[in-house]
Order: C-alpha cells, then sequence, then structure tokens
C-alpha cells in the first residue's frame, strides 16, 4: 500500500462520501424529503461512516484508527437497516435500492478488510515515533 497522507486518500472515505450523496439525491427526488426523522436518522447515519474514517485517521494511531473503523463499519449497517425502511415506504424502487445496498455491503467489507490490514501491521501511527 502506497504511503496515505490524507484521509481524502482513502478509497473507503471517497466510497462513504458517494454513499452520503446518494442519501442526499434520494432525499431531493423522493418523498423521504418530507420523512423528516427518517431522513435525519439516514443522513446522520451516513455521514458517520465517512466522518469516523476521517477522525480515525487523524488520531493518528492503529489501535484508534481501528476503533474508528468498527463504528464507521457499525454505521454501514445502520444506514442499510434505514434503506430497508426508505424502500419499504415506497421512496426508492427496489434497483435503487440494491445499487445502494450493495454500495454499503461492499464497503462494510472494505473497511473490514483495512480493519484486518492494520491490524497485522507493524506500524503503530506516526504518534509512537
Amino acid at each position: 500500500m502506497g504511503k496515505l497522507e490524507n484521509f481524502e486518500d482513502l478509497e473507503i472515505w471517497k466510497m462513504a462520501r458517494e454513499v452520503c450523496n446518494d442519501i442526499f439525491k434520494i432525499r431531493e427526488e423522493s418523498p423521504l424529503k418530507t420523512d423528516y426523522r427518517l431522513y435525519d436518522q439516514i443522513n446522520a447515519s451516513s455521514g458517520s461512516i465517512m466522518d469516523n474514517i476521517a477522525e480515525g485517521f487523524e488520531r493518528n494511531g492503529n489501535r484508534e484508527f481501528i476503533q474508528f473503523l468498527s463504528i464507521a463499519k457499525a454505521s454501514c449497517g445502520e444506514t442499510r437497516s434505514q434503506l430497508y425502511r426508505i424502500m419499504d415506504r415506497k421512496y426508492i424502487e427496489r434497483n435503487e435500492f440494491d445499487v445502494l445496498l450493495n454500495k454499503l455491503k461492499s464497503l462494510s467489507m472494505q473497511i473490514g478488510g483495512f480493519m484486518k490490514y492494520l491490524q497485522k501491521s507493524d506500524f503503530k501511527g506516526s504518534k509512537f515515533k
């Protein structure tokens, strides 16, 4: 893996940002915009994915980064659960649901894989130099 200098360089952060934008697009194009509570929940959980990746990266230590990645991964599950409610309430069609669901599952797997990589890494973070 090449040197990562910013959390914006992480593919998992980029994908999490894309998910947030997808959620906002659903809000703008569907009746979700009037279901304030559900939108607030899915907006917060999807934002938590990208924010925890960023915050963990900025901690400059692998243990803390892994902890924040774990939170981000859990937020993927929370977002997926809320996505089911959005589909069940007919705010999106099944095909749009499937695309976003697959994106969230892939993101969750990638976060998990990155956590395993960090756990096996000898590098403990710049704050321990």
